[in-house]
């Protein structure tokens, strides 16, 4: 049979899973075991039939047939808790393996989206390790295990006589040969029905994102179109692969009834001819629906070897390109300088640079404003200074260390980062302030809050900092969400805050907040990255980048570069003054200074 289990150890990059498993290599040794004396129990029914049949019923001894009775009903009894004891060892094998690699399968689901593009919902990792964990634990490797056990039970056929034997052989053979078309037919249409399931996924993943709009805007009923269009493509390959393995599965069962038959034919020929005795008859006829049953079970369980077999190879290939890393020396805290040296970067899966050449420099203390028209590169360099993307060239850089020097657990607690698009996490307000800590700094999450001037907002919230925001942060308008998750990259005072688009659901009081967070950040001694489009959110930063088709067009202080940029003098410019806050202590005011112009 070409799918084994040793096959599927020596499947393309499987070095992990390979790992996980050798793990559970003597539960293996004590499956094959077990399935030893379970096959060798199997024998029980054929020597009771033949006993009876030819000793018993001549004899009509009543006292032979209650000893052969009660010594089957013994083994019959062991043979029943040996294979109920493997299913179960093979089912904590699965957990096993489980337990393993479930890590490093959530790292996959979580870095899959920033190395790779693919299609679906970003959650195939999982569904696989799931699969091989379902087929570990399913009656498909006891038909692996057995399989070896075929010609122990034809050599016995043959033993009772040579042509009881051959026709055991023969219908072997056929089924054999039945199993291994059925891997052929079935292979091309298993992926299909994995690529068309991730192609429906994703359509339905996209329309949930986009509920309000597709009902907003009469657009549900086009994408129930799309969904109807890649669910037939799904259903039509879902069914040619049932027919296929439906079908040889119908033929295997038909042949192997015809084949006991068969048997039981030859025997009586061979009884008419005084060959053989009437016991064995029936012993040869259950031997060989013994010999065949794994083959049988191997075809009837197909799908799931082949969906198994499907999972192992995806996921030994993303294990291999994305490998797990040895946890770098741990570098000081960065309080210097933020250096981009020479960055491009294409998109992940992509083939397009969307950064080029990106030079610049930034020390403690300063902020910087990214501006530029759309699709300039801005969010895409905001993406790689905080180390989500990586640079196909050049090196950024935090007080001299490249970004993939730091372990990236290690650097996240130096750097804070508010996306364009904001996401919470299903939990109380101060869980998402602190990061999901499991055990949050209750003064770091007020202060972060009080940082993003959002405290007085939070305690007017029903159940203050304990206030359950729902999934994706759902009992929060949009505006409460984006300054949540400002309070979120202000935690524990990172050196390098990156901004992305920061007011895009701010008010009047939302951007003086913000304004004054940066400002707090550079007062501290911090770095602040802000990329805008609307003016207002610059007001904090000293300097500025502006970029153009994914280049860096100007770099320099704010006023010369706006200047330079907009024909104009800018706007009103906060300056910092301190003043004593209600503790006590220095705490920065923003105070407009109009430019010459204004």
């Amino acid at each position: 049979m070409k799918f084994t289990v040793s096959t599927l150890l020596r499947a393309e990059g499987a070095g992990e899973l390979r790992s996980a498993l050798d793990g559970c290599r003597s539960a293996f040794l004590g499956v094959a075991l077990m399935s030893a004396l379970i096959n060798v129990l199997y024998l029980t029914g054929s020597f009771f039939m033949l006993e009876v049949y030819d000793r018993v019923l001549p004899s009509r001894s009543v006292p032979t047939l209650v000893g052969l009775v009660i010594l089957v009903g013994v083994l019959f009894a062991f043979q029943g808790a040996l294979d109920v004891l493997r299913s179960r060892v093979l089912a904590r094998i699965g957990r096993s393996l489980d337990e393993a690699l479930n890590r490093r399968v959530f790292d996959l689901v979580i870095r899959l989206p920033l190395r790779l593009r693919g299609p679906g919902d970003g959650l195939q990792p999982a569904r696989d390790l799931d699969q091989i964990r379902s087929f570990l634990a399913s009656t498909g490797p006891t038909a692996l295990f057995d399989l070896p056990w075929m010609p122990f039970y034809l050599l016995i056929c043959f033993a009772f006589h040579v042509w009881l034997g051959v026709t055991a052989l023969i219908g072997a053979l056929i089924l054999i040969g039945i199993t291994l078309l059925t891997e052929a037919l079935t292979r091309e249409p298993s992926k299909q029905v994995v690529a068309s399931a991730l192609a429906r996924n994703g359509v339905g993943e996209a329309s949930r994102r986009n509920a309000e709009v597709l009902f907003a805007m009469g657009m549900a009923g086009r994408a129930r179109s799309l969904w109807d269009e890649a669910n037939a493509r799904l259903l039509a390959v879902q069914e040619r692969a049932s027919d296929v393995s439906g079908g040889f599965g119908a033929l295997s069962k038909v042949l192997r009834m015809a084949l006991q038959s068969g048997v039981l034919a030859v025997g009586a020929y061979l009884v008419i001819l005084d060959q053989a005795t009437p016991g064995i008859i029936i012993a040869g006829s259950i031997l060989t629906a013994r010999a065949l049953a794994p083959v049988e079970l191997a075809i009837a369980n197909w799908k799931g070897f082949v969906a198994a077999r499907q999972s192992w190879r995806r996921l030994s290939d993303l294990l291999t390109a994305l490998p797990e890393k040895d946890p770098p020396l741990l570098l000081p805290r960065p309080s210097s300088t933020l250096r981009v040296e020479s960055v491009a970067l294409v998109p992940p899966g992509g083939q397009r640079f969307v950064v080029q050449d990106a030079t610049f420099g930034i020390g403690a203390g300063h902020a910087l404003g990214i501006i530029g028209p759309s699709a300039s590169g801005k969010s895409s360099l905001a993406r790689a200074l905080v180390g989500v993307w990586s640079p196909v060239r050049g090196k950024i850089r935090l007080d001299g260390a490249a970004l993939d020097q730091w372990d990236p657990e290690e650097l996240g607690k130096h750097i804070g980062y508010l996306p364009q698009d904001v996401e919470l996490f299903s939990g109380t307000v101060a869980q998402n302030i602190a990061r999901l800590e499991p055990e949050p700094d209750a003064e770091a999450v007020i202060a972060a809050a009080k940082a993003a001037r959002v405290h007085d907002l939070i305690l007017r919230l029903p159940d203050g900092y304990e206030t359950q925001i729902g999934e994706g942060g759902m009992a929060l308008s949009a505006g409460q969400r984006q300054r949540i998750a400002l309070a979120r990259a202000l935690y524990r005072d990172p050196f390098l805050v990156v901004l992305d688009e920061p007011n895009s659901n701010l008010d009047g009081e939302g951007e003086q907040a913000l304004t004054e967070a940066i400002l707090g950040v550079r007062a501290r001694g911090g770095i602040a990255v802000v990329v805008a489009h609307r003016p207002s959110a610059l007001a904090g930063v000293d300097l500025v980048l502006v970029m153009n088709e994914g280049r860096v067009q100007a770099f320099g202080p704010k006023d010369e570069i706006l200047k330079k940029v907009m024909g104009r003098p800018p706007g009103p410019q906060p300056v910092l003054q301190p003043f004593a806050g209600a503790g006590g202590g220095a705490v920065l005011k923003v105070v407009e200074r109009r430019g010459a112009g204004a």
